[in-house]
């Protein structure tokens, strides 16, 4: 009779976590380094305060008027325009008073593609000081 020799091998039947630690790591560090290169993009809004600073200046506080209609009108100053006609109406009333910053009224159901377009042409007729607001019709 042969007499057979046990060996204790450390065949252990569980699952190796190395390999998914090490992959997982590697993940962590690439979007660490992605993290750095990504921009976002915003648009700046500058909210009224509430107080007398336009009385305490002494000069006469006004906007320029400018309302996005659901149906695609943009209207300057109560005058129907065309979306590209908006910069050269801005560069004139902002001329006439440079002190005047631009209110934006958009309604309820206008297009954002057509209020990024009007606020677009502000900026490009030199208006900086722009101003939003709502209104239900």
């Amino acid at each position: 009779m042969r007499l057979r020799r046990h060996f204790d091998h450390d065949d252990s039947t569980g699952i190796d976590l190395a390999p998914m630690l090490d992959f997982v790591l590697n993940l962590l560090i690439f979007f660490i380094i992605t993290a750095v290169f990504v921009k976002e993009l915003g648009l700046p809004v500058g909210r009224h305060g509430g107080g007398a600073s336009g009385a305490a200046t002494g000069k006469e506080a006004g906007s320029i008027s400018v309302i996005v209609k659901d149906d695609g009108e943009v209207l300057v100053d109560s005058r129907v325009v065309d979306v590209r006609a908006v910069r050269a109406n801005i560069e004139r009333l902002h001329a006439q008073k440079p002190e005047w910053g631009v209110m934006v009224t958009a309604e309820q159901d206008a297009t954002a593609d057509l209020l990024v377009q009007v606020i677009d042409q502000i900026r490009e007729g030199g208006v900086d000081n722009i101003s939003f607001g709502t209104s239900s019709s």
